[in-house]
């Protein structure tokens, strides 16, 4: 099951020592001689690259190209310059290019770029926001802020995208709308297409707009701040009004990801330009893996963001539940994991034994038959592709006019096992977890009438078929139900920490709404004249990611004063850590989640609105503990773009940057950390310490109480993590510190892993 603490240790130390250059890659080619895009990074020229014009900055880039090449050569290997998210360019080059650059003067790295991949009617509510009430109401659903989405594109002229209550956008966007002129509106306020290998237009942009042939995109944006659209629903299901999570924010779309996935030069492009737009927030639901930030694109860029002010969202990724598979570990960016709502499109097997099964589906036919029908397993001659109902396992079998119960796994889809079933005759199918996944299920928009079910009772549906040489079933569809008290639940492919990059940060931050989650959705061709709006129903981390980068924008409209990293430190302070029940969050096995699983907890806006204290951190902060990972001073300056000398700079542990958690990996000798709270409330305030200690670790808080007279005072507190004898021998421990006034409780988590 899960890899020790240990040996996530070990890999860490292996995974630092590898080259980006073993990332998986795009374009890469055994044949040097062969064109593939790289990413180059350079020194930048006297006066920087920000007081270059663009031609002038193509030109200087252009020098570090072959001098063989013509100038109409040149011109044509350039595919990107960027001017804000790192000191360098994207050029097709072949690997004796490349290497012939490294002899020039600037010349600091090059690698062939990776290919990263993609990572509502009713979480509004479950948000805690409502239309007419409270935080959403304050906050003015968003109005004037800016989110720019980087995904597959988008589908202009969904309902989600209308501009009704929306007002014109701000002086300060500086943004394009590459659809024709009537497409892009005060809701949808820019629009543009990166795709390395399009056919450039004369001026340099891509030919092809930025329409959504995916979903993805389309979906992701909406979640973040589609309008108000009355009456959606999926199959009939989560029939509602549907909205984002800021619905009267503005969006921009930056196309960068296509059905091969994201490709790196296009994700720096996309950030590049958010920022000289004028973005307020990015959101970005894709990743690769783990990576040091200096060879981390995302992280690159979105520390470009953050100096400027702009906030980022990223999905931690979809490699649950094992350890230390986290994307986006950055501590500049959020970074979301994904949870279960109450909302559940239930549909039980009914077995001929009389028991029942709880299970999901968002297709719920009205005139599946309520009498039993043949049961059989798929898998029951021991074929292991037909367990999992791999396409065409099933055609030599006799599964015609019965009910199939399938393996999760295999590598095939959900819905195409069911595709499998009714090919072959099968007039229904039970899906069955893997015991990796356990409890966490999922609808989906399957072929045929079908129900997806637990480990446990699968293996259950199992032994009854065993039992009996007439097994029979069928399955009841109960439709949508609201309320289940578990939620939220992390699911199991929500990614964990610890992360590699940097153990002292605990990831992820933050989790949110990520499992059966409608929004908006391309229009079919066939549907192009059906004025019905089109919404789907899918899963993961890339759903989670949105709806915090709704959030923040709620945030940062209600408080526009402040930084990213104080617009984070409010999310995550302010926290739960139980479900709707009042019990502790429970994971994939109906077990307490660890912090690894849930960072900071389960987001709740309206208490982020409100967080009493904020843990502010300011870009230049970020050097001495970038010098403290034992980054060199070239990749240090890489990341902030200017002169760094690690020999100069107060290099920190990772533990303490003024983050809002603590992760601690602790030996026989004992830690102290301070950590500086700033005071965003009205009036006087004292707040004490409250504390549920790690066990095995005695934890000392000085001073034990802290006072404030007005709003932006500040004060400092340290924390000593010393190991006792009591230590239980486990790999790591957990607990939170929280300072508590009358009005307030401001709680941060602590993971110490044991040396």
């Amino acid at each position: 099951m899960l890899q020790t603490m240990v040996a996530i240790i070990v890999s860490l130390v292996l995974m630092l020592s590898l080259s980006p250059s073993m990332a998986v890659t795009v374009d890469e080619t055994e044949e040097s001689s062969l064109l593939s895009t790289y990413i180059v990074y350079v020194t930048k020229p006297e006066g920087g690259v920000n007081s270059m014009q663009s031609v002038d900055l193509d030109s200087f880039y252009q020098s570090f190209l072959p001098v063989s090449l013509s100038s109409a050569d040149r011109e044509q290997r350039l595919v990107y310059s960027y001017r804000n998210v790192v000191n360098g360019f994207a050029a097709k080059l072949t690997a004796e290019e490349a290497k012939a650059m490294e002899t020039k003067e600037g010349f600091v790295s090059a690698h062939v770029q990776k290919i990263l991949s993609l990572h509502t009617t009713h979480t509004p509510n479950f948000l805690g926001l409502h239309q007419n009430l409270g935080f959403w109401k304050q906050s003015n659903f968003g109005k004037g802020v800016i989110i720019g989405v980087l995904d597959t594109g988008i589908t202009p002229g969904h309902p989600s995208f209308s501009d009704a209550g929306m007002p014109p956008p701000p002086a300060k966007w500086k943004g394009k709308c590459e659809f024709d002129a009537t497409a892009c509106n005060n809701k949808l306020i820019g629009a543009r297409t990166f795709q390395t290998d399009s056919k450039p237009t004369s001026g340099g942009v891509a030919a092809d707009p930025p329409t959504d042939d995916e979903g993805h995109g389309t979906h992701t944006s909406s979640t973040a701040a589609g309008n108000f659209v009355e009456g959606a629903s999926v199959f009939g299901q989560a029939n509602g009004t549907a909205s984002g999570i800021a619905p009267l924010a503005h969006l921009a779309m930056y196309k960068v990801c296509g059905g091969a996935g994201c490709a790196e030069s296009d994700i720096l492009a996309g950030m590049d330009t958010a920022i000289d737009d004028g973005a307020d927030v990015l959101s970005l639901s894709l990743g690769g893996g783990s990576a040091p930030f200096y060879a981390d694109s995302i992280a690159m860029g979105a520390f470009s963001a953050t100096q400027k002010g702009i906030f980022v969202s990223c999905s931690a990724g979809n490699e649950g539940p094992s350890y230390g598979t986290l994307s986006n570990e950055a501590p500049w960016i959020l970074t979301v994991g994904a949870s279960t709502v109450d909302r559940i499109f239930l549909a039980s097997a009914q077995l001929g034994n009389g028991k029942g099964y709880e299970g999901e589906s968002i297709f719920q036919p009205k005139d599946f038959p309520s009498t039993q029908l043949p049961l059989v397993y798929s898998g029951a001659n021991g074929n292991e592709s037909a367990a999992v109902c791999a396409a065409g396992s099933l055609s030599s079998s006799d599964v015609q006019g019965k009910i199939v119960l399938c393996e999760r796994g295999g590598g095939i889809g959900r819905i195409d096992k069911g595709q499998t079933v009714k090919d072959a005759g099968g007039v229904a199918m039970i899906l069955m977890n893997d015991e990796l996944n356990g409890y966490s299920t999922l609808a989906d928009p399957h072929v045929l009438p079908a129900t997806h079910v637990s480990f446990a009772a699968g293996t259950s549906i199992k032994a009854y078929i065993n039992s009996t040489s007439s097994p029979t079933a069928t399955v009841v569809f109960r439709g949508t139900v609201i309320g289940k008290k578990s939620a939220p639940e992390v699911t199991s492919f929500s990614s964990r920490g610890p992360s590699f990059a940097s153990t002292g940060i605990l990831k992820p931050d933050i989790i949110g709404p990520g499992v059966n989650i409608l929004a908006a959705w391309p229009i079919s061709v066939e549907n192009n004249t059906n004025t019905k709006s089109t919404f789907n129903v899918i899963s993961g981390t890339s759903m989670s990611c949105p709806h915090l980068s709704g959030v923040a924008a709620l945030l940062k409209g209600s408080h526009p004063d402040w930084s990213p990293a104080a617009i984070k430190s409010a999310i995550m302070t302010s926290a739960d850590i139980v479900n709707l029940g009042g019990k502790p969050i429970i994971d994939q096995n109906l077990l307490p989640a660890d912090v690894f699983a849930v960072g900071s907890g389960h987001v709740n806006p309206s208490k982020a609105n409100d967080p009493g204290l904020i843990y502010d951190i300011q870009s230049d902060d970020y050097i001495p503990y970038l010098c403290g990972l034992n980054y060199t001073d070239q990749e240090v300056g890489s990341i902030v773009q200017r002169t760094v000398s690690c020999s100069n700079e107060s290099s920190i542990p990772e533990a303490q940057l003024n983050y809002p958690s603590f992760s601690i990996i602790l030996g026989s000798t004992p830690q102290t950390y301070t950590r500086t709270v700033t005071y965003v409330g009205q009036g006087n305030a004292i707040y004490n310490f409250e504390l549920v200690s790690p066990e095995g670790v005695d934890v000392t808080v000085k001073p034990e109480q802290i006072m404030f007279t007005g709003t932006n005072q500040k004060a400092t507190y340290s924390v000593t993590f010393t190991k006792t004898q009591k230590s239980s021998g486990a790999a790591f421990s957990q607990g939170y510190l929280n300072w508590v006034s009358g009005l307030h409780t401001v709680r941060s988590p602590i993971v110490v892993i044991f040396e």
